[in-house]
């Protein structure tokens, strides 16, 4: 008798099960002004990832380069833990969504997020924490002297004060930025990578290492190497730039990488973009997955995304992606 072969769902947290973004309310309740200053970080992010591709830098690395200033302004884990806990909104249907895939096949979730607010969403959603992978930080481990509060709250003012940036369409070096937001961008060179080694705890961002990037793709072969299946058997939902080398190697080897109101990043590198005010099409489409893996998607109406079609998705999901996820957050790189 034919067996059905083993096949595995992966999918991101914040966005295709949760409308948070952890990182940025924890900025915007703790931190001055922290909503303004989260938003500098996020795009600067981007910019390093993305634009000039800084090495040993990964899309994700806001949730190291904020650290020092959550310590600043006295968060620690007890607190960030219990905001967490309080602040989740999960997406409508996310956590039945969860139960009936865990039913079908092996479910886990990859998450940049930071580690405390993956534990809160387990547990209020019921999924198993020990199928996760996320951002391990302990705050209390670190200690910032006064006088080095004094600096990093120092910082913080002067990243205020610069002058709002942009990334134009297809940049692909520092040179096609304006020459103000070029100026901008090297102020923060400054400040992150010559300024700040130079404090003690500069040691936190060192040695926090965030699962954006190029480490989703290898938390997936991680997943995959444990469960015995090949990359080609994988099914993988995401909706940001974090996501973005997790679907290169999911689509480059035959599997099925998904965005669900994904923002201009995810829709580039996605197999299929899915648009959607609830979880329900994620369900779905893992369970003709998990019956007739990717041969069940011949036949399937969606929107591939093409070089052709690319523009018309990415608008449409990005203006789903702010309905689900509010202006604010889904603006966010």
């Amino acid at each position: 008798m034919a067996t059905t072969p083993r096949r595995v769902f992966i999918s991101d947290c914040e966005g295709p099960i949760t409308k948070n973004d952890n990182a940025a309310e924890l900025a915007e309740a703790f931190i001055p002004k922290g909503d303004i200053f989260f938003s500098k970080i996020s795009l600067y992010d981007d910019y390093l990832a993305e634009v000039v591709r800084r090495p040993r830098y990964k899309a994700g690395d806001t949730l190291r380069l904020i650290l020092p200033f959550f310590k600043a302004f006295g968060v620690d884990n007890r607190s960030m833990m219990k905001f967490s806990r309080r602040n989740i909104r999960i997406v409508p249907e996310a956590d039945h969504m969860l139960k009936e895939i865990l039913g079908l096949l092996p479910a886990y979730i990859v998450s940049t997020s930071y580690s405390p607010y993956i534990v809160a969403v387990c547990d209020a959603i019921g999924f198993p924490f020990y199928n996760t992978y996320s951002t391990a930080v302990n705050l209390d481990n670190y200690v910032l002297s006064a006088g080095e509060k004094v600096i990093v709250k120092d910082i913080l003012l002067r990243i205020l004060g610069l002058p709002d940036f942009s990334i134009p369409p297809g940049a692909a070096s520092a040179e096609d930025l304006s020459d103000l937001d070029r100026k901008t961008v090297q102020a923060l060179d400054e400040i992150f990578w010559e300024l700040m080694p130079g404090l003690e705890i500069y040691g936190i961002i060192s040695e926090v290492n965030p699962i954006g990037g190029v480490e989703k793709a290898l938390a997936i072969e991680k997943i995959a190497a444990a469960e015995k299946v090949e990359l080609k058997d994988v099914f993988y939902v995401g909706d940001s730039i974090t996501d973005v080398e997790a679907f290169r190697l999911v689509r480059k080897a035959g599997g099925i990488a998904v965005s669900f109101n994904g923002n201009d990043w995810a829709v580039k590198e996605a197999s299929f973009a899915v648009t959607a005010r609830n979880a329900l099409p994620i369900g779905w489409l893992a369970s003709l997955f998990a019956g007739h893996g990717t041969t069940a998607f011949e036949d399937l109406t969606m929107s591939e995304v093409t070089p052709e079609t690319a523009g018309g998705i990415s608008t449409l999901s990005c203006k789903v992606r702010k309905t689900v996820r509010t202006e604010k957050i889904g603006s966010l790189g």
